[in-house]
């Protein structure tokens, strides 16, 4: 494994993935002050934070100031690649499954791999944006116990709402000439593997985690320039408002919400948006923010 220091606390992995097909991908870590990973007696409380679609593992830390927040200098900040639109799911392939596997890829060999050699512990929060955002609730919701909580900023939260989502998302599936249906397969057909990663169904299962949950309305905001508007945006914030009344029904006992109003999908709320939910987040993994 090729291993590149590209910063202070700063380093990326090559990992060949053998749920990739044998490719090898790329994980940034940003690592906590006194990090050994040689030092096997020592393991941190680990941050998974999840780009979106269109970026890579490098976003995070290209886009915010996530490597200068003093608060996360005490966890191992885990970003790594989930495909330009992997959807943090193991592809249908049309019923055959195999390559690209990303939701195996990171919850079983990433986090095998992260615990043997590189110092993470057992206590893990989950975060994302929009692609990355529905990935945090599915990662948490699929896989119990795994993560402590999860924020969701500007996430896709319930793709099958209406016509207007499941089509957006299509198109989206759709990104670099892929055929939409490897994904989930058809909306109608393969219904029950779309409601699996839809997290408004997955809602009793995130009841008894801490979840944040945010999103602006699509129209120009304080951060946007004057006359931004994203249909993206406004898309997920009415997905989001139907998660929270959902996991409000199932009793959900520890959610916070953040439906700013105007805004669109940009960075700058996202940055934003990462801060106010770490009180939250290191909370759950009992270290100070």
């Amino acid at each position: 494994m090729a291993v590149t220091q590209v910063a202070e606390r700063q380093v990326d992995l090559s990992v060949r993935s053998t749920a990739l097909g044998g490719r090898t991908v790329k994980v940034r870590l940003l690592t906590p002050d006194g990090w050994n990973p040689a030092d096997r007696r020592q393991h941190w409380p680990t941050f998974w934070l999840l780009h979106g679609c269109c970026g890579d593992y490098t976003s995070w830390t290209a886009m915010t100031d996530v490597a200068e927040t003093d608060s996360l200098r005490n966890v191992l900040v885990v970003m790594p690649e989930a495909g330009w639109n992997g959807w943090y799911s193991d592809w249908w392939n049309h019923g055959e499954g195999g390559d690209p596997a990303w939701e195996t890829f990171h919850t079983v060999e990433l986090r095998h791999l992260l615990e043997r050699d590189w110092g993470a512990g057992r206590d893990r929060v989950v975060a994302g944006l929009s692609m990355g955002g529905q990935g945090a609730l599915l990662y948490a919701a699929r896989h119990p116990g795994m993560f402590k909580a999860t924020a969701a900023y500007s996430g896709s939260a319930h793709p099958l709402l209406n016509d207007e989502s499941v089509n957006r998302i299509l198109g989206l599936f759709a990104g670099q000439g892929n055929d939409p249906l490897r994904v989930w397969g058809d909306p109608a057909a393969q219904r029950r593997i779309w409601q699996a990663h839809d997290p408004f169904h997955l809602a009793k299962r995130l009841k008894s985690l801490p979840v944040y949950l945010s999103c602006g309305d699509g129209t120009a905001g304080p951060l946007d320039k004057p006359g931004a508007v994203s249909a993206l945006e406004a898309d997920f914030n009415r997905q989001n408002h139907a998660l929270a009344a959902e996991l409000k029904r199932v009793g959900a006992k520890h959610l916070t919400t953040h439906f700013y109003g105007a805004g669109t999908h940009t960075w700058r709320y996202w940055e934003r948006e990462l801060h106010a939910s770490l009180p939250m987040l290191l909370g759950a993994l009992g270290v100070k923010g």
